[in-house]
């Protein structure tokens, strides 16, 4: 058996650290080699960004009462010797429940009320709002107090019809959805909207954030919990109960809110949880198992994924075989298997993407780097071919040489004006993409869909509103990737010219493709429509629903086009760096070769002297290429080896 989840997170984490200080390191040596301009500098900042700050988010999915808070306790917190998620009869989770680890937080339990939805905000502006949210402090070192605090999730409080309706806990149209009410007409509803724990556990502490949902009406109620978090989730574990198989509510949490798409289907893990209810000792182990497979086939064919990705298991007897360290007992709940499975899926597929930014990011470090060297060193043979010149000449010879290098800097500032000319027509293109991409363009175009959502009773015509929103929204991105080739293409030109003029070697990056960004509304707009449905048609008649659902759904286009318009910026400082970097070192060149005739005309030794300088420098330009080499090439094979593996440090 390979490593265990939590060990895996543990290897994963050293490594990511590891690689981050080693990436640091990289930084400091170009720094004091003077080899960072801005576009190195702002890619090794993102990377080390992406690598030190790494989250996995793995979601638990399930209806009430399949055992999913019993589930995370099992696998996280068996630890602490006992329960700290409610799991217990009659307590469960209520609310969405994150837990994670920020350093600059102290530990706590915060809560936001479910009078919130109410109001005209959605769930990402309330995070951004402290003063909203019930806090409370954590012991981290008192897992009973823990557990007594985070029991506040399961807290539920009663209201009247109409406070649930407004707060979607109740449907006129759809009664065999609605809570039962008391005798005094009252229903019960969750008290808060969302949970956040932070909490100094030791795979929260790594990166690791999990995600704890309620049951199909308080999932369905939170547009901004399916259409925002559970999408981007690196797994999901969806519960079912191995006595029951799929219900008719777990089927509908299934196909309304998981979807699986081709590129997410190996991060679906489906569990039959509490095997152990069917353990019989009037049957057979044999039988039981048979039984058992039986579920899992069925179950799986429901679902529409494979019989491996369902795995048979119990999570009460996993807790407390793991609490009472009884081997046999935890290898019969079954939890071994899922964590192992846990282990390969989320953590494979997490390290292969940051090992595919790694290589991008590398390899654009080393490009940039490697031009600038290459800069260098054809100014120390221009000057050795004009150095060696001068052999043997007479100070007339040297003084007209030093007019003529004065020539050449008054016509290379004419180049720099032109350059500047490219940039204002540069950055005037990059100010009208950033425009189409901000915020206050993406209100315009939602303004039609959020106009239907909005209208009273039925939501006529708003499915055909939907899919021109995303037409729209496409055609936004098709005029970046427009923009962007146009940019490309002036660039290109200007590029040429300058090489041929001044001798530069500037070369645009490939044009930047939006394909991902593409691909992200598609799946937006594949995992939104399910609320457009004939089922949700009573669901969008309530005007709070609707809002929420907009709300949400602005949210998460948001973040897209932020991510497009950031990535447009990176591509295009990559390319004028490139001005900056190569008028920098033009400017220093021909300061360089006035001082060294300068020197010549003070000292018959002069020449020599600087000659010997120039053959230094080369050699020194070659030591820094190889040496850069070294360490990229490094970096990338850390990269793809185990986490503790030692390699050379950068001197």
């Amino acid at each position: 058996m390979g490593p265990s989840f939590n060990e895996q997170f543990e290897q994963h984490d050293a490594w990511r650290r590891d690689f981050a200080r080693r990436l640091r390191q990289l930084s400091e040596w170009l720094s004091s080699h003077e080899l960072m301009d801005e576009s190195v500098r702002e890619r090794l900042q993102r990377l080390e960004e992406q690598v030190r700050t790494d989250k996995i988010m793995v979601a638990f999915v399930a209806e009430f009462s399949r055992g999913k808070s019993e589930l995370i306790n099992a696998i996280f917190f068996a630890g602490y010797g006992r329960r700290i998620m409610p799991a217990s009869a009659g307590r469960t989770t209520m609310c969405p429940t994150e837990l994670g680890y920020d350093a600059a937080l102290a530990p706590s339990l915060r809560l936001l009320p479910i009078e919130t939805r109410l109001l005209p905000k959605g769930l990402a502006d309330w995070r951004a709002t402290p003063e909203r949210w019930l806090e409370i402090a954590l012991d981290a070192n008192d897992g009973e107090q823990i557990a007594a605090a985070i029991g506040k999730v399961a807290e539920t409080e009663r209201v009247s019809v109409d406070e649930a309706r407004a707060l979607g806990f109740w449907h006129d149209e759809l009664p065999e959805e609605n809570p039962p009410q008391t005798a005094e007409g009252l229903v019960e509803v969750p008290r808060w909207r969302h949970a956040i724990i932070n909490l100094p556990h030791p795979l929260l502490q790594h990166g690791l954030v999990i995600l704890d949902t309620p049951g199909l009406n308080a999932v369905g109620a939170e547009p901004e919990l399916t259409v925002n978090l559970i999408p981007q989730a690196h797994a999901v574990v969806f519960i079912l109960a191995a006595d029951t198989g799929v219900t008719r509510s777990d089927l509908a949490i299934w196909r309304e809110h998981l979807i699986d798409t081709a590129d997410s289907a190996e991060a679906r893990l489906v569990v039959l949880n509490k095997i152990d209810t069917l353990w019989d000792t009037l049957s057979s182990a044999q039988e039981v198992q048979a039984q058992l497979e039986r579920q899992r086939q069925t179950s799986a064919e429901t679902l529409g994924v494979s019989p491996e990705q369902v795995l048979l298991v119990s999570a009460q007897k996993g807790l407390v075989a793991k609490i009472s360290c009884d081997d046999i007992m935890l290898e019969t709940s079954g939890l071994p298997e899922l964590e192992d499975a846990l282990a390969e899926g989320i953590m494979g597929r997490r390290q292969s993407i940051l090992r595919s930014a790694i290589g991008v990011a590398l390899a654009g470090v080393n490009a940039e780097t490697s031009r600038v060297l290459n800069i260098r060193r054809r100014d120390l043979d221009d000057q050795m071919i004009e150095l060696g010149s001068l052999r043997g000449k007479n100070i007339a010879v040297i003084s007209a040489m030093r007019q003529r290098i004065e020539q050449e800097s008054e016509e290379f500032g004419h180049c720099a004006a032109k350059i500047h000319a490219v940039r204002a027509v540069h950055l005037k293109l990059l100010r009208e993409i950033f425009g189409r991409l901000g915020a206050k363009a993406l209100k315009g175009t939602l303004a039609g869909l959020t106009q239907a959502l909005r209208q009273r009773g039925l939501k006529i015509g708003v499915k055909k509103q939907y899919a021109e929103t995303f037409e729209q929204l496409r055609g936004v991105l098709d005029h970046a990737q427009a923009s962007a080739t146009e940019i490309h293409a002036m660039l290109a030109g200007t590029f040429r010219q300058l090489n041929a003029e001044f001798g530069f070697s500037l070369q645009v990056p490939p044009v930047l493709q939006l394909d991902q960004f593409m691909l992200d509304l598609v799946r937006i707009e594949r995992g939104h429509v399910q609320y457009l449905g004939v089922g949700n048609t009573l669901k969008l008649v309530q005007p709070e629903f609707a809002e929420r659902l907009a709300r949400a759904l602005s949210t998460r286009l948001r973040a897209v086009f932020e991510s497009a318009a950031n990535d447009l910026e990176l591509w295009s400082n990559s390319a004028t760096a490139q001005l900056d970097a190569q008028l920098r070192e033009r400017k220093r060149s021909f300061s360089r070769r006035i001082e060294a005739v300068d020197r010549i005309q003070a000292a018959a030794s002069g020449l020599e002297e600087r000659i010997a300088e120039i053959e230094d420098g080369e050699r020194s330009l070659d030591s820094l290429g190889l040496r850069l080499q070294s360490l990229t090439e490094s970096l990338l094979t850390f990269s793809e080896r185990a986490p503790n593996l030692a390699l050379p440090e950068p001197a």
